[in-house]
């Protein structure tokens, strides 16, 4: 059973699905080890999914933050990728069934990370706009381009408004950053680009259904992140739940906001694949996974990162669904698997917390270290330098720094380009 074309080995063979955070760590510390590793996912290239806002928001190219998933790989030994998406697993049998065929595991690792939830919401799923990865990210930047087009062709102010208008659902860190970039464009960019426009009438709406701004965060980071949003003109509504968008108007429990483009940012559910127990599953998506991150019962079966839920005294629903996580949980499994070769006994995750932080613009950041809470340019700093640490590649880290300083002291974003015009759907109920 070998559609894939992988050749047969004496090694284990290790399949992956998914290279996010969490399975790119885990395949790079399986490199050395006696395991055969097999890699799906249905892009060749791994996304820094943080900065996709910049993306969106003109600041980056999409291959500012991608990286060939082959190029990262190059010269591992017994190491296959293959460009397919999984659609069901065969428990039983060990055969994972994708689009382009079956394949015969002996250990398989689900990485499949979130997918967007929109909490039934069939106006929002059809009309608002997801950001999860970089072919989203680049539908919101022609559609933010082609809006101020249109307003400038438009003769009726309410349509005019109603173009210029942007609703960001949800106030975690992306949508805080996205919020914040959009202020900025509308301040230092956009009036230079449409002087025929008035930009007094472009408003920027964040909608966050908890009582504070950065839930996850500490109640410091929140009120500063508010502080800097309103600052930035940004209208911040807390304790406010979207009910229904129709293209339109976004409809909440507070008030009816008039607006062409709705961003959700409010939530996110484990991309789980067919076929698995029901019972390996708890709520969002997401696999239940004992403390060596396996599915239920299954002793071969494996899931990491956002689509893996491990309860732990700390996280009793589970760690939160971040890009460390998944990167610890990579990493470690790669740990286990290299003692179960050894016939040692696996250890247990514990999830080391790095902290948390967010940007709301030029020289305004919110960071939390531990006990450590500070924002401003200091914590505009630390954040700038740990996205770009994190970046995959030498050349992307040039790229996106280069970038960086030129906007900083030219106060423009020069990747302003439709490349692929956005066509929205038509509305049906």
């Amino acid at each position: 059973m070998n559609a894939l074309n992988i050749p047969d080995t004496n090694l284990k063979r290790i399949v992956i699905i998914g290279c996010g955070f969490g399975g790119l760590q885990l395949a790079k510390k399986l490199a050395k080890q006696a395991y055969q590793v097999v890699m799906l996912d249905k892009h060749n290239y791994h996304t820094f999914q943080p900065l996709l806002y910049q993306v969106a928001t003109a600041g980056l190219e999409p291959d500012s933050i991608a990286y060939p998933i082959r190029r990262i790989f190059k010269g591992q030994k017994n190491f296959y990728f293959r460009l397919a998406a999984a659609q069901k697993v065969e428990a039983p049998q060990n055969v994972l069934h994708t689009n382009i065929g079956p394949l015969q595991y002996d250990y398989l690792v689900i990485a499949t990370g979130s997918t967007t939830n929109y909490f039934g919401l069939k106006g929002v799923a059809q009309k608002g706009l997801p950001m999860k990865n970089i072919p989203e990210a680049l539908n919101l930047r022609s559609l933010i381009l082609e809006n101020f087009e249109k307003a400038a062709l438009s003769h009726e102010l309410s349509d005019r408004q109603r173009l210029m208008n942007f609703v960001i659902v949800g106030a975690g860190p992306t949508g805080v950053e996205l919020a914040g970039a959009l202020a900025e464009l509308k301040t230092h960019v956009l009036p230079n680009d449409y002087p025929d426009l008035d930009f007094r009438q472009m408003s920027i709406h964040l909608i966050e259904a908890m009582d504070k701004v950065l839930p996850p965060m500490s109640d410091t980071a929140s009120k500063k992140s508010l502080k800097y949003l309103t600052q930035l003109g940004v209208q911040v509504w807390t304790d406010t739940k979207v009910a229904n968008y129709d293209g339109k108007d976004v409809y909440t429990d507070k008030k009816t906001l008039p607006a062409s483009t709705l961003i959700w940012a409010a939530g996110v559910k484990g991309a789980s694949i067919e076929g698995l127990n029901e019972q390996g599953e708890m709520g969002g998506g997401r696999y239940l996974v004992n403390e060596f991150n396996q599915v239920g019962s299954h002793q071969n079966i494996f899931a990491i990162g956002d689509v893996a839920a491990m309860q732990a005294s700390e996280y009793p629903k589970g760690h939160p669904m971040l890009a460390q996580v998944a990167m610890q949980q990579g990493q470690h499994l790669a740990k286990n698997f290299k003692a179960w070769a050894q016939n040692k006994k696996p250890q247990n995750f514990k999830y080391k917390d790095p902290g948390t932080m967010a940007t709301v613009g030029r020289n305004k950041a919110v960071v939390d270290l531990g006990t450590l809470r500070f924002g401003g340019f200091a914590g505009w700093l630390v954040w700038m330098f740990v996205h770009l640490m994190s970046l995959v590649g030498f050349k992307n880290k040039a790229v996106v720094l280069t970038n960086w300083v030129l906007s900083y002291f030219s106060y423009d974003k020069k990747m302003r380009l439709i490349i692929r015009p956005f066509q929205r759907q038509n509305f049906s109920d």
